[in-house]
């Protein structure tokens, strides 16, 4: 499998050498680019899973679990093997032997075959990221398929970068003067760090759960997943395929598994502490994400938590393109990413552009207007917003209107294809910079603040310290002064939070691209490691070296 898809690797190393644009799995879900009939015959396949057992045999099975509601309002009656976790660990262990004895080559070729057999499922993959998550389709199957697919060859690049690097053998010689040298044999051989387990999210659980899935798997892991309770479904399909490759391949399938449990039970907790886990990928809330930091001591632990992130307009040349960019930011999936921005700063005398002065007033005007516009539509407006994960969502919104005087409320949506979604437009709100008791937390969902400074230092300021304090995983500025630009850059560095500068047109703060974005970059509270580097494989394995005279 490693020669199969040798070319691929070359080309995602260079990639990530260079940091271009590059991805070998379309984006679009054009029937030009997969063949007539792929859309109809992945959403069949998605259809034939729901009501009924999944298709999946894992050891330890005592009984079934299950019970995810579409955000779309239907229950997808899916159940899953519930395992006994010491009759599944003691499969896991028989099973990762052999698997860790195939060396570097054999597994990155089993995580590329892997993950080009998933892509060729994006399509019912997507239909289950929809009705678990509530994203659009088209969203669904971007970020839930090729993009989610890019980040775990991303992450497998970088591990086959990394082990490369170690020769298996080498030759020692050490002069002795008029003696004969010393000589002797090393071999060096990478030894992975034991079993890892991945954490799923409800929101992006493939896209989140694929850069650690295949990380651990590369560097010769066994993996153990672990869903979001009410998003199971995407990842058992990645596992059953994970392990048909693993099959076909000559290893016991054991050595991924999925373990899918009830909400609100423990298994999270027993799953991170049990002995044999060395590797922890988790996603969620800052305090699940520092338990697992502070407790999971015997693993290496990767978090993902929340944050605060953060828009800062100083001047623009273009507020009404300004206003649409926030717009689309604000209202993508109804603001259920880890990196749309919450607080957008702004001096309370407003700022210049090319037509002239605007007020405070009217740049929030304009954002809000932009939101309006957007979202104008309701067919238009629920491919952009998707639908509401959770309950809480719904409860958030309803506290933070009476946070302070608002400017856009809110509204429910009727989906023309799905009655019983619960799709809402942002709530933005107008504060002040004082009123940091209210909008210095993560307020996660289509819930927006527009700030009054009392200058953009005063902006930078608090971004600054929020970044530090808080976490956050975005910064956007909006700027004409080169001189703020550079301070912002500054503050960015500082704070360890990804910058954009002046986006105003088809990229957005909220996107982050694969091969070349360094989503995560470790350096603030919202995540304690890079998500897209070297470090973030290389802590997987260990090399151990054995020696001899010659």
């Amino acid at each position: 499998m490693f020669e199969k898809h040798r070319a691929t690797l070359e080309r995602a190393l260079t990639a990530i050498a260079e940091r271009g644009y590059w991805s070998p799995f379309p984006e679009s879900a054009s029937p030009k680019v997969h063949g007539e009939g792929s859309a109809e015959a992945g959403k069949a396949a998605y259809d034939a899973l729901l009501g009924k057992p999944f298709p999946i045999t894992l050891p330890g099975t005592a009984g079934t679990v299950g019970g995810e509601r579409s955000p779309y309002g239907v229950d997808l009656g899916v159940t899953y093997p519930k395992v006994d976790l010491d009759r599944l660990f003691a499969a896991v262990t028989a099973a990762q032997e052999p698997w860790r004895a195939a060396g570097p080559e054999t597994w990155v070729g089993v995580c590329v075959e892997a993950l080009t057999r998933i892509n060729r499922a994006s399509f019912e993959i997507a239909n289950a990221v929809m009705h678990t998550t509530g994203q659009a389709f088209l969203m669904a199957f971007q970020a839930g398929g090729p993009h989610a697919q890019d980040r775990g060859l991303e992450a497998v690049a970088y591990a086959w970068d990394q082990m490369r690097r170690v020769p298996a053998m080498s030759l020692w010689e050490k002069p002795q003067g008029k003696g004969d040298p010393l000589r002797m044999e090393k071999h060096f051989r990478i030894v992975p760090r034991g079993v890892g387990l991945v954490i799923g999210c409800c929101t992006f659980p493939t896209w989140n759960g694929y850069p650690g899935l295949f990380a651990s798997l590369a560097t010769g892991n066994a993996v153990v997943v672990k869903p979001h309770p009410a998003a199971i479904l995407p990842l058992a399909i990645t596992v059953r395929i994970v392990r048909e490759v693993l099959a076909e391949a000559g290893f016991d399938p054991d050595v991924v598994t999925l373990v899918a449990h009830a909400a609100g039970d423990d298994t999270a907790q027993k799953l991170a502490l049990r002995p044999e886990v060395r590797i922890i990928d988790f996603t969620g809330s800052s305090a699940n994400g520092n338990w697992l930091e502070q407790n999971a001591r015997q693993a290496q632990v990767y978090t993902e938590k929340s944050g605060v992130n953060q828009v800062i307009v100083d001047s623009t040349r273009d507020l009404p393109a300004v206003a649409r960019n926030l717009a689309f930011s604000l209202s993508l999936y109804t603001g259920q990413m880890c990196t749309a921005p919450q607080n957008i700063y702004i001096p309370r005398g407003g700022i210049d552009t090319a037509d002239g002065h605007s007020s405070f007033d009217d740049v929030a005007n304009a954002i809000a207007e932009g939101v309006r516009k957007l979202l104008g539509d309701p067919a238009r407006a629920v491919e952009v917003l998707g639908a509401v994960q959770n309950r809480g969502v719904l409860d958030r919104l309803d506290k933070a209107r009476g946070l302070g005087p608002i400017l856009l409320d809110s509204q429910a949506v009727r989906h023309p294809a799905f009655p019983g979604a619960n799709v809402r437009t942002p709530l933005i709100v107008r504060l002040d910079a004082s009123d940091g008791d209210k909008y210095l937390s993560e307020w996660f969902g289509p819930i927006a603040f527009v700030i009054a400074t009392d200058s953009t230092d005063q902006s930078l300021s608090i971004a600054r310290d929020a970044a530090k304090r808080h976490g956050a995983l975005t910064l956007s500025l909006y700027s004409t002064d080169p001189k703020v630009v550079d301070r912002a850059i500054e503050v960015a560095e500082d704070a360890g939070v990804a910058l954009s500068i002046n986006l105003t047109s088809g990229v957005f703060v909220n996107q982050s691209a694969a091969f070349s974005d360094f989503h995560g970059t470790g350096a603030n509270p919202a995540a304690n490691a890079a998500l897209t580097d070297a470090a973030f494989v290389a802590n997987r394995f260990r090399v151990v070296q054995h020696r001899m005279h010659v």
